[in-house]
């Protein structure tokens, strides 16, 4: 999920009526904010002195476990918080007040209150609703709530952050993608969740399909001061910031209640007897067991890259990523939920194939996508990177289910949300970085580097699954007789209960929708997708 074009175009006119009504910003000129660090790894529990005794026989290694399962990332992190004694660290894009969230909420809240410090730093993009939730537990004495880049307004209405954007768009159009969370500074998980339902498989319409890590080792420091830096930088506001007529702790003592009483339904849902059922011996993050073990780093951008006055590669981790790649010598593969490579990345690309190096990408289908806007720009480079001989796969909706003509309203089915990038079998990064323009120069990025064969080899597993003739698209230039290689007409192939199936084009999806994304193909908005 990604800023939306197409749902900013829908409030234009409103915003040109609207440009006399800003008003006086909301942001307080008294606020206090006091800087904060990661608290040192403590020894004094059963799960530090596990991962102690593991770490002890891996030197300077880190270690790591694959969440492919949305089930299985949602009570991991549920158990390592439950499992928490010292301290907590949160920082995501999306933090959704639903079932998923408030549940996390809950446990968040239980942490804080057997003392546990609980630091909570979102992207202020896409709070709605949930300001009164973090407002409210911004309110526990081990409780801080902070907001990066933000609104300055807490009025969390669309038309209020439409009407921003209109007079400081070139701020707020930078946002901050990291997902990380960090448990008593010793065990982390990093990856492309975001916190919702349709993260964890308890959507209503689309469920997404991702990839999370957990990791011991010397990559938790690393992620601990990289949540830090962002943490205590300038674009991080407390939400005490603003100016809020709300009674906070009377909001806590109900939301205790009501988290309480969710917390309870929730566990006697289906959904819960589904996780029991397929998770019978606990999540992977309350697991003892095996890791893969590897050489790692945690690489993000630079908090001040949202700064957006000037665009300096030193402040992102894209230009690292490209080395990675740039050093293949036989195979990379790429899942990227947004693919749009750009002119210069479908060369570098071709150069790679050109070399030698079998390149195949996974990215959503037209039918899969919740950002037709984005697809457009994937569908540019479509055809010239097929010409260069690279494989490209499309995932599939659920089969059967209904499509929406137009992209207000989720897709159907599952939608690929997984960013990740395997080199030669050896080296993986996975993380919250899209292949896309957006991620390269607007939003700030950050994930982890591993070199581990068993890990590769597992995330290669996942590629395989993902692009599986019942899984996926493939699309290929469909040759005639007599034709130069790689001129023929594209062609989409799957197979369906059995049977082999294609198209001559994107299939699945209504007329309408199709020509949505031919319209979208002719502005000049790739910069910002």
């Amino acid at each position: 999920m990604r800023l939306s074009l197409s749902n900013l175009a829908l409030h234009v006119f409103s915003l040109i009526s609207a440009t006399a009504l800003l008003g006086c910003s909301s942001l307080r000129e008294d606020f206090v904010k006091n800087p904060s660090n990661a608290l040192v790894p403590a020894g004094d529990t059963s799960s530090s002195r596990y991962v102690a005794g593991e770490l002890g026989k891996h030197d300077g290694l880190s270690g790591f476990r694959l969440l492919t399962r949305s089930t299985n990332a949602l009570m991991s992190r549920v158990a390592l918080t439950d499992q928490a004694r010292h301290s907590i660290d949160l920082q995501y894009y999306i933090f959704k007040n639903d079932a998923t969230g408030r549940l996390l909420a809950q446990r968040l809240l239980a942490a804080a209150d057997r003392g546990v410090r609980v630091r909570i730093l979102l992207d202020d993009m896409n709070l709605g609703d949930e300001d009164r939730l973090f407002d409210a537990l911004d309110a526990h004495e081990n409780i801080e709530v902070r907001l990066f880049n933000p609104f300055h307004t807490r009025d969390p209405s669309t038309f209020s952050k439409i009407r921003q954007f209109l007079f400081d768009g070139r701020r707020l159009n930078r946002r901050m993608h990291n997902k990380s969370f960090i448990a008593d500074s010793t065990v982390a998980i990093i990856g492309g969740r975001n916190i919702g339902d349709d993260y964890f498989d308890a959507g209503a319409e689309t469920n997404f399909r991702d990839l999370d890590l957990i990791a011991i080792g010397p990559v938790v420091r690393e992620a601990s001061n990289i949540f830090d830096d962002y943490w205590n930088s300038d674009a991080a506001y407390p939400v005490t910031a603003f100016h809020n007529r709300r009674d906070a702790q009377a909001d806590l003592g109900r939301l205790r209640i009501a988290l309480t009483r969710d917390a309870r339904s929730f566990a006697q849902s289906d959904y819960a007897q589904a996780t029991l059922d397929e998770l019978p011996e606990g999540a992977t993050g309350d697991r003892r067991g095996e890791w893969f073990w590897g050489d790692a780093s945690v690489i993000a951008d630079q908090p001040e890259k949202i700064d957006g006055r000037t665009d300096d590669p030193a402040l992102r981790i894209g230009p690292r990523l490209r080395i990675m790649i740039d050093g293949a010598h036989h195979t990379v593969d790429i899942m990227s939920p947004y693919f749009i490579p750009g002119d210069a990345g479908t060369i570098f690309l071709s150069g790679l194939v050109q070399r030698g190096v079998n390149i195949r990408i996974i990215t959503n289908s037209l039918a899969s996508t919740d950002e037709p806007a984005a697809h457009s720009g994937y569908a540019h480079y479509r055809r010239k990177l097929l010409e260069a001989a690279v494989e490209l796969y499309e995932l599939r909706p659920t089969p059967g289910a209904a499509q929406p003509a137009t992209s207000r309203g989720a897709s159907s089915g599952i939608s690929l949300h997984a960013k990740a990038v395997v080199v030669d079998g050896e080296y993986v990064f996975i993380g919250s970085l899209n292949m896309d323009q957006r991620s390269k120069l607007l939003n700030t990025e950050m994930g982890v580097v591993v070199e581990s064969l068993p890990l590769a080899k597992a995330v290669e597993a996942f590629f395989d699954t993902a692009s599986s003739a019942s899984n996926s698209f493939h699309v290929i230039l469909q040759q005639s007789a007599g034709e130069r290689p790689y001129a023929g007409k594209m062609s989409w192939l799957w197979s369906e209960g059995g049977i082999e199936k294609s198209a001559y084009r994107d299939p699945g999806v209504t007329g309408r929708r199709r020509f949505e994304v031919f319209v979208l193909k002719l502005l000049p908005i790739e910069g910002l997708l």
